[in-house]
């Protein structure tokens, strides 16, 4: 439980003594955007026994709100219903921007929409914890997402034309102290206020890139872990707009840069968490079977269930040789360079970080897919299918290339066997869906590279 609030009791007495009339709730759609509501103290604790109607519009649009047009679970041809929605009272907290205002996540349940569930993010997560808890594995996890931050707002970004945004340092200054001293009120506000909004920070510094930051959040169980990750998004960009900032999470804003990444760290302990079963001291490299077996089930199947890691077309713009993204199917010990990165260190430390994710990807749906993936490979006691890299791994040229598109790897996951035996079938054909919408709406626009290339010339 992410809160020291232990029961539900004490937490309809911590919401309704709040000095608060409203209690804000939120869902997120299958982009990763929180999608959500204020409702009144007096309504909450219905809500909280009964669930709540909620449009489920939010799973038939895209991030703009554009309505998909050719997805089975909603549409005009269902007229939009509600679905209901369950809140999770282990995910309370007080929102320390907005006055202390309660906050709770839900998700959606076949239980609770035995028509048909929506293809909810989170439910995919726990479907996937059920499964390891029912092998008596208790997975932790944790994210660390690096972001740029700009002096723009969303109306003076508007009136650029989204050109030309203004960061809030310049240069190339990776882990500065200078920069963070001149930012120090920032930093410190965002250190802070996501501390009390239970998501804590475990390291915090400038990367390489004018205004960009990198956080390290503090493990958990999988399930907290991905709430802290997509609530710190949030948090991020609601903080840096009350300085007169503007928080990107974009995986590849510019060209000339690094991209940003949302590298996953995850490990596998004994049920009762006292154990942490990729640690082996006897085994090569400290690595247990069960630590091989994981990792050589993420190698089996990220490139069958890439758009779950990188959902977007600009994901692709990031995972370019000599940007410190994979581009490979690889792994190697404390090696920066490969897909799959092992961090081969005591029996509390061991772990596996997976750095094809980037900082654009739905928590959920990308620790979905790590954990499902690297049960995937326990159930079956794979092993690696390649040997470990030694250096640069952009050079090994014999490794399984990923997928270099969204519309590549959309199709390849559309006809994978696997990743319809690691998720439900309805719910690959609507992700399936909304990557293609995605490409669509990719293919149709006109972009400033090919106005500058072709508008005078051709």
């Amino acid at each position: 439980m992410s809160n020291p609030i232990a029961t539900t009791e004490e937490i309809i007495e911590e919401v309704t003594s709040s000095s608060s009339p409203f209690v804000k709730l939120a869902v997120c759609d299958i982009d990763g955007v929180l999608r959500g509501k204020y409702v009144h103290k007096d309504k909450f604790l219905s809500v909280l026994k009964e669930g709540l109607g909620f449009c489920d519009v939010i799973f038939g649009w895209d991030m703009g709100d554009q309505c998909y047009d050719h997805v089975p679970f909603t549409g005009w041809h269902t007229g939009y219903p509600d679905a209901q929605a369950r809140l999770d009272p282990k995910s309370f907290r007080k929102i320390p921007w907005e006055n202390e205002v309660p906050f709770f996540l839900g998700d959606f349940s076949k239980e609770d929409n035995p028509a048909g569930a929506p293809p909810c993010p989170r439910t995919l997560l726990k479907k996937v914890i059920a499964q390891a808890s029912d092998m008596n594995l208790l997975p932790a996890f944790s994210m660390e997402f690096e972001w740029f931050n700009f002096f723009e707002t969303a109306e003076s970004l508007e009136e650029k034309g989204f050109v030309r945004p203004q960061p809030i340092t310049p240069g190339m200054h990776g882990y500065s102290m200078l920069r963070t001293s001149q930012n120090s009120e920032f930093f410190a506000t965002l250190h802070g206020a996501l501390e009390d909004f239970d998501v804590p920070i475990e390291g915090l510094h400038t990367e390489t890139g004018p205004g960009v930051l990198e956080a390290a959040l503090i493990y958990s169980d999988v399930l907290e872990a991905a709430d802290r990750a997509v609530l710190f998004k949030w948090g991020a960009k609601s903080i840096a707009h009350d300085f007169g900032m503007m928080a990107s999470f974009m995986a590849k804003w510019n060209s000339e840069l690094p991209g940003c990444s949302g590298h996953i760290h995850q490990s596998l302990w004994s049920a009762d968490g006292k154990t942490n079963l990729f640690f082996d001291g006897n085994g090569p490299d400290n690595m247990s079977d069960t630590f091989r077996h994981y990792l050589a089930g993420q190698m089996h199947c990220l490139p069958e269930i890439l758009p779950l890691l990188a959902p977007n077309i600009n994901s692709y713009k990031r995972l370019v040789e000599g940007h410190w993204a994979p581009t490979t199917v690889t792994w190697g010990i404390n090696n920066r360079t490969a897909a799959l990165r092992v961090i081969s260190g005591g029996e509390k430390s061991t772990r596996l970080e997976n750095r094809v994710v980037g900082s654009d990807a739905n928590p959920y749906l990308a620790m979905a897919a790590s954990l499902a993936s690297g049960l995937y490979g326990i159930r079956h006691k794979l092993e690696p299918v390649r040997d470990k890299v030694i250096g640069n791994a952009y050079e090994d040229t014999g490794a399984v290339r990923l997928p270099n598109t969204l519309s590549a790897a959309t199709e390849r996951m559309a006809e994978s066997a696997i990743a319809k035996e690691l998720f439900d079938e309805a719910f690959i054909e609507h992700f399936v869906a909304t990557r293609r919408w995605e490409c669509k709406q990719h293919q149709a626009a006109v972009t400033d590279w090919e106005t500058q290339r072709y508008f005078e010339i051709v």
